[in-house]
């Protein structure tokens, strides 16, 4: 899709409008700026704080390892120097492309481009949330909440065996707390490792002494004016003081019903990560595009993904008619839970996945997932070295063999 240079436009033409204040926002702008951009940039998002480091909320918040101050990435001077006008609790209801504006609660935003990174919510559990002591976990207000609320609850029950969940445990396990999570699916982490490779990851919280309960879900929440205790489907109770429920999330898009953008879980954006409306792109949680790297529409939801679309729309949105760039992610993230690190890039839509490095009962291993004669995936469990190595691999398309061949000689030199 052709897009007018903005490279040297005229002066009224030089306003951008990110829309939401996570990660990819601020990465955007961050590179709009070093691009030497100097036309206006204005971020809203409908939080009252500025864009802060998500993954700490899941760990290091939680066991009191790092403060709020320092999960927030940037004093209120160091936008004020970029010349970034931030506007907090600034909740966006709507989008006007025809208007060029995006219209808040507190009055409307006009643009000339627009960058749309407003992420990801929870799902949630509905009218069974209507308790007190019962947290969802997403916001840095959400993580204060659950870190105050451990310090008075003894017994934990966390919804939903992913990552965020499997983290939160972790983190309250550490604490000393009684934990017990409650996972629908027969395998935990089935959608982001695939079956196998889920199970095994799952086996550290029987290591930790964390209980998880597989293929049940929760029929009905009980207390008196606060959570006691869940009854589960297969008629099971469990008494707890806290429950968090972490089952996912769905991109951030009913405010842009109607106006007129392609939605489809997410906002729909071809591999530039442009939007059909010129100008106007997607980065973070929200975005689905086309990866060309494994043939195939993703949308991800990772903090690596996050950072690498806001630098590559900023560049994009800068370049020259015809010049924008493809997105190729390799869908690469981590997880820490009880002391251990576990990693991933790639896919698991694969025909064969091997353990080609330690032992998955050793808590160290790497793990190669292969479609065709094509390396796709990787997961690695304390092994941080092999798993970037695997990762290059992934991102230059080595077949298995060339793959197989470069590994081992890695490993031997």
């Amino acid at each position: 899709m052709i897009k007018p240079s903005v490279s040297h436009p005229p002066h009224h033409r030089r306003r951008v409008a990110i829309a939401g204040g996570g990660l990819a926002g601020l990465r955007a702008a961050e590179e709009l700026r070093r691009q030497g951009f100097d036309g206006s940039i204005r971020m809203l998002t409908a939080e009252a704080v500025a864009p802060y480091d998500r993954p700490q909320l899941s760990k290091s918040l939680l066991v009191g390892t790092t403060s709020v101050e320092k999960a927030i990435y940037r004093d209120a001077e160091y936008y004020k120097k970029l010349s970034i006008d931030l506007l907090l609790e600034h909740r966006i209801d709507g989008l006007d492309l025809h208007g060029h504006c995006l219209k808040t609660n507190n009055g409307s935003v006009d643009f000339d481009h627009l960058i749309i990174c407003t992420g990801a919510a929870p799902r949630r559990l509905g009218s069974l949330v209507n308790l007190a002591g019962v947290h969802e976990l997403r916001t840095l207000a959400d993580g204060v909440a659950i870190r105050d609320a451990l310090a008075n609850a003894p017994r934990v029950v966390v919804v939903g065996a992913g990552f965020i969940g499997s983290e939160v445990a972790a983190s309250a396990r550490e604490l000393g707390l009684e934990v017990t999570i409650v996972e629908a699916s027969p395998a935990p982490l089935a959608r982001a490792l695939g079956d196998d490779m889920g199970i095994a990851c799952a086996g550290l919280h029987a290591d930790h002494g964390t209980r998880l309960l597989k293929g049940v879900s929760i029929a009905s929440i009980e207390g008196s004016g606060r959570v006691e205790r869940v009854r589960l489907t297969d008629g099971t109770a469990i008494d707890c003081d806290l429950l968090v429920v972490g089952i996912g999330v769905v991109p951030t898009v009913d405010w842009l019903a109607g106006s007129g953008l392609p939605l489809d879980n997410g906002v729909v954006c071809d591999a530039t990560l442009s939007t059909p409306a010129t100008g106007v792109y997607a980065a973070g949680d929200v975005a689905s595009w086309p990866n060309e790297l494994f043939g195939q529409r993703m949308r991800g939801e990772q903090w690596t993904n996050a950072v690498e679309q806001g630098r590559h729309v900023a560049r994009n949105l800068l370049a020259n008619a015809g010049e924008q760039l493809p997105f190729h992610g390799s869908n690469y993230f981590w997880s820490d839970q009880y002391g251990v690190r576990i990693q991933f890039a790639g896919i698991t839509a694969a025909d064969e996945i091997r353990i080609v490095e330690g032992a998955v009962a050793e808590r160290r291993f790497l793990a190669w997932y292969r479609r065709g004669d094509r390396l796709v995936g990787a997961l690695a469990m304390n092994e941080a070295r092999s798993l970037m190595l695997s990762k290059t691999l992934i991102e230059r398309r080595a077949s298995w063999g060339e793959g197989m061949a470069a590994f081992e000689k890695a490993t031997t030199s």
